[in-house]
């Protein structure tokens, strides 16, 4: 399979993705636990009001070519970057190297992706309202 076909098979568990210019692409396998990150960090990286974030085994990804560049963006963790056009693709804590985050609008098929809880609650900005109804984490984290 060529690394800029799609694919997409949540009967096996197999999904791909990548950034916007095209020149990382990415494979997992298995089910991500997906959220909302209301945290100002993550606000900060993504440039919007939260973020979306399918975590699943480090194992479970497998870049198809180029890998992404990473940039600490905090004293607890490191986030994963397309150099060419500059897409947020990854979040990795150290304390948790045996997982990874990736950015569910960078999903092929982000449709099936549907976030289950809130992280970062505390953070969130009084008019969000997406995922409201669902169970809060909070985070200690501030940027």
């Amino acid at each position: 399979m060529d690394a800029a076909e799609t694919l997409t098979n949540p009967a096996t568990g197999e999904r791909s993705g990548g950034c916007l210019c095209g020149r990382i692409r990415y494979r997992v396998t298995g089910d991500p636990r997906v959220h909302y990150c209301q945290c100002d960090m993550c606000r900060r990286a993504t440039g919007s009001a939260f973020a979306v974030l399918a975590w699943l085994p480090s194992a479970d990804v497998s870049w198809l070519g180029e890998e992404p560049c990473f940039r600490r963006s905090s004293p607890l963790a490191k986030r994963g970057f397309c150099q060419a056009c500059g897409s947020p693709l990854t979040l990795a804590y150290d304390a948790a190297l045996s997982e990874i985050a990736l950015h569910v609008g960078t999903f092929d098929n982000p449709a099936d992706l549907e976030p289950q809880y809130n992280y970062g609650s505390s953070q969130r900005l009084g008019w969000v309202c997406c995922g409201i109804d669902l169970p809060h984490r909070d985070t200690e984290e501030r940027w």
